[in-house]
């Protein structure tokens, strides 16, 4: 009988949130195949979510597959940055370089990092001991628009909201194209979509500049915050191996082995994470909530500091770059350079705000960074 009892401990340990975790996980593959919405990560969290939400799985617990994964690759932080190294890889600073002050976007654009972790800190006075300060800023950290960070700073504040903190994460970066143009659209007026800013693009960045920019990056940042030498070290490193002309195949490995496995390994991890009893709660609620109003919050932030430099400058900056200070590279960009075509055919801003966007992983790293400087 016990034997018996051991065979069909999936069907008499089957409870209603089990039931609604799989649908959650059904949910998430739908929009990554169907939908196209960050399929890389929404799909292997989905099959995560599905395979640890089995009564008596053994994917999960102490010799669970998942679990090892877990302690093997989150637990220690391995799995994002070893991601950060395939970014870095991917990633073209020219645009940044031959304009520079979009960097000021990628950190006007973090705002909504803080405004979210206030939100979460705040929601203490409705909901006492909700959150505690670690969890409100590790919910902050969505605001990044950076799954990477997001992990990161969520695995060592609030290891237990894991499961809600990264999908929501990811889940906003794919509705992006959703999030983003309402609210650009609201703060701009149809004059200022149609800025052109094409000005400074006939720059040549030379070979020796793309080499030190990630070397002086690292010190820079790592001397004023070095809690933030493992993200933007990562992140640089990959650059490096990119720019410096002489590790091709080094830089394609990157770019593509490296940055599809990690992808695979980590998005079916953090699915792990996702636990019906963790994940069904008011908690998960509040956190996809302030989740989303922290991109809401990053967008409209960059959009105003734009429009705000504006005032002092001769040759006006199209203020739609200014909602590309996210870290959601390229997506973004690309979001701004269609609805400055739609107002104008011949507009091209694709360049400049890819400056902005990858100013804006910069900016979401160091951010992170400060967090943890102050909380850990």
């Amino acid at each position: 009988m016990d034997k018996l009892s051991k065979l069909l401990v999936g069907i008499s340990g089957f409870t209603w949130q089990n039931a609604v975790m799989l649908l959650v996980g059904c949910v998430l593959i739908y929009l990554a195949i169907k939908k196209e919405y960050e399929p890389l990560l929404l799909l292997p969290i989905g099959f995560g979510a599905i395979m640890t939400n089995i009564p008596g799985s053994a994917a999960v617990g102490e010799h669970g597959f998942l679990t090892v994964l877990y302690n093997a690759g989150i637990v220690n932080e391995l799995f994002p940055i070893l991601i950060f190294i395939a970014i870095g890889a991917m990633i073209d600073f020219s645009p940044l370089l031959k304009q520079p002050v979009t960097l000021f976007f990628g950190a006007a654009a973090q705002f909504g990092i803080f405004a979210s972790m206030l939100m979460a800190a705040g929601a203490n006075l409705i909901w006492p001991g909700v959150f505690s300060l670690r969890e409100a800023a590790a919910i902050g950290i969505i605001g990044a628009a950076d799954g990477p960070t997001s992990i990161f700073v969520g695995n060592l504040f609030a290891p237990k909201y894991m499961g809600a903190i990264t999908v929501a994460a990811y889940s906003y970066m794919a509705l992006v194209p959703i999030i983003q143009p309402p609210v650009i659209k609201a703060l701009t007026t149809k004059e200022e979509r149609k800025i052109r800013m094409d000005v400074d693009y006939g720059v040549k960045i030379s070979k020796p500049v793309l080499i030190l920019f990630p070397i002086v990056v690292t010190i820079v940042a790592g001397i004023v915050a070095p809690i933030s030498v493992p993200l933007i070290g990562s992140l640089m490193f990959g650059n490096l191996i990119k720019e410096c002309g002489v590790l091709e195949r080094l830089s394609q490995t990157a770019q593509n082995e490296l940055g599809n496995l990690v992808t695979l390994l980590l998005g079916i991890t953090i699915g792990s994470t996702m636990v019906a009893e963790k994940f069904l709660t008011m908690q998960t609620l509040l956190i996809l909530t302030i989740g989303l109003m922290a991109f809401v919050f990053d967008t409209a932030f960059g959009v105003l500091f734009a429009k705000f430099v504006n005032l002092f400058l001769k040759h006006k900056i199209n203020p739609m770059i200014g909602g590309c200070g996210i870290s959601a590279f390229p997506m973004s960009a690309r979001i701004v350079q269609k609805m400055a075509q739609k107002e104008d055919p011949t507009n091209f801003v694709l360049m400049p705000a890819i400056g902005a966007n990858v100013a804006g992983q910069i900016g979401s790293i160091v951010a992170g960074a400060i967090i943890l400087a102050l909380l850990g």
